[in-house]
């Protein structure tokens, strides 16, 4: 009897346990395990982090203006230069001989205006001297005709008179036109003195471009060329040859290149650390001072503005960060990476990055709606339906329900949440494979943490 009531409570118990098992695993089924995190404040700092190279502020390549060989070079690569200093000489004979010879041309021309001034003052001396006669003759010419009408004269005399006249007249008219003739020598002499010393200052010019001066303060850089060799004008899209590069390095820049999607968050002034690649293990402050205005092809490194076609490439805009307390020992050309700040939040709500997803509309219908619009399945979407929207999934009774937020900065592993969320609310944030097909409303576990190997429990 003992053994009756023992079997009857073992199968009852038995039951129980199938029934238990039977609902658990019902009630499992659909269940999607998550990674979990929270809402939650933090001061977040959104960093653009751009490569480039050091580059002095204040920079010249100084390139042949002229063709010849380098008779003299007076610096030497690492030379501190001032304004005004010597620094090459190319062979100038040939520009020398011309330009004495030219100043004897001015001076022959500067001459010829003289004598053709001189010439001019004469013919005006001798038109003068001519007038006066003139009226002296009508005068007499005039008294004649009066006395000649009252038979006081013969009319020998009168004509005589008259024949002075005429000949004073055409004396006049001589004058005149020979001082025209004289003013048009003067003025072609001035013309030819012009054009003689504006053919020195080219001959001046072209000997000036044989001798090379620093143009300011610097440091050279770099000298490429050697005494003897010989330069070369550019042609073209032919450059000509560098004699030598002079840098200011006084003031030290990082010139770095920043992808098109973050440039419009670079503002002058913003600060940035730069670091070195030669100078390891140490990071230099710094500041935005310029932000190219066009977009630099990455493959070629040409601005959009120089080539001809259309490219859908990667573009870069170039900043420029001035360093602040550069070490003596920088040189332009290192490496060097820039990491400019563009924004910086105090105690900002803050979710990681990874939580944040995209839905579309049409995927957060309620389930009334799914079921009006099951009979329409067949239709096109609509715009409104196809539209995305950007949230995290928020767990609430153990059910993920979709929240549209809106965003602020980007700091390294976290984004700034504007609106949608409060602080200490649970959110999915992950796996990336599980959030790209989590349904809203989907019911969700925390995910079990895996158990670390027994060599990495070892190493932390």
């Amino acid at each position: 009897m003992n053994w009756k009531k023992i079997s009857i409570i073992a199968g009852i118990i038995v039951v129980l346990l199938a029934i238990v098992g039977f609902t658990v695993a019902h009630n499992s089924q659909g269940v999607v395990a998550v990674q979990l995190g929270t809402a939650h404040a933090e001061d977040l700092t959104s960093v653009v982090t751009a490569s480039g190279e050091i580059k002095p502020k204040a920079y010249v390549n100084i390139g042949a203006n002229a063709f010849g060989k380098i008779t003299k070079l007076y610096v030497k690569e690492g030379d501190q230069v001032k304004r005004g200093q010597l620094l090459a000489q190319i062979e100038n004979v040939q520009p020398q001989s011309d330009v004495a010879a030219q100043k004897a041309s001015v001076e022959a021309s500067v001459t010829d205006q003289q004598a053709a001034a001189a010439a001019e003052n004469t013919a005006e001396a001798d038109l003068v001297r001519n007038q006066a006669d003139l009226e002296q003759k009508k005068l007499d010419y005039d008294r004649a005709q009066g006395l000649y009408k009252a038979a006081l004269i013969s009319k020998a005399d009168f004509d005589a008179k008259k024949a002075a006249y005429d000949t004073d007249v055409a004396s006049v008219a001589e004058a005149k036109a020979k001082l025209a003739q004289t003013r048009a020598q003067t003025q072609s002499a001035t013309g030819h003195v012009g054009q003689a010393r504006a053919t020195l200052t080219h001959m001046a010019d072209l000997l000036s471009k044989t001798t090379y001066v620093a143009p300011f303060d610097g440091t050279i850089t770099n000298l490429p060329v050697r005494e003897g060799e010989t330069v070369v004008v550019g042609i073209q899209n032919s450059p000509g040859s560098t004699l030598m590069t002079l840098a200011n390095l006084s003031v030290i820049t990082a010139e770095v290149q920043a992808d098109e999607t973050d440039i419009v968050n670079i503002k002058l002034g913003q600060p940035a650390d730069v670091t070195i690649d030669a100078i390891p293990d140490k990071t230099f402050k710094g500041v935005v001072t310029e932000i190219g205005d066009n977009a630099i092809v990455r493959s070629t490194g040409v601005a959009t503005t120089q080539t001809t076609g259309s490219s859908q490439e990667a573009k870069d805009f170039k900043v420029v960060v001035t360093l602040q307390d550069p070490p003596p020992n920088l040189r332009p050309g290192l490496s060097t990476t820039a990491k400019i700040t563009t924004a910086t939040r105090k105690n900002a709500l803050a979710i990681p990055i990874q939580a944040l997803t995209v839905r579309q509309a049409k995927d957060l219908k309620d389930d009334a709606d799914k079921k009006k619009k099951s009979a329409g399945a067949d239709k096109p979407l609509t715009e409104a339906d196809k539209k995305e929207i950007q949230g995290v999934f928020v767990v609430d009774a153990n059910k993920a329900k979709f929240v549209a937020v809106t965003t602020g900065i980007t700091g390294t592993t976290d984004i700034e949440v504007l609106g949608g969320l409060k602080d200490g609310q649970t959110i999915v944030t992950g796996s990336y494979k599980v959030l790209r097909s989590l349904r809203n409303g989907a019911r969700v576990k925390k995910e079990e943490e895996k158990e670390k190997p027994v060599d990495e429990q070892a190493s932390s």
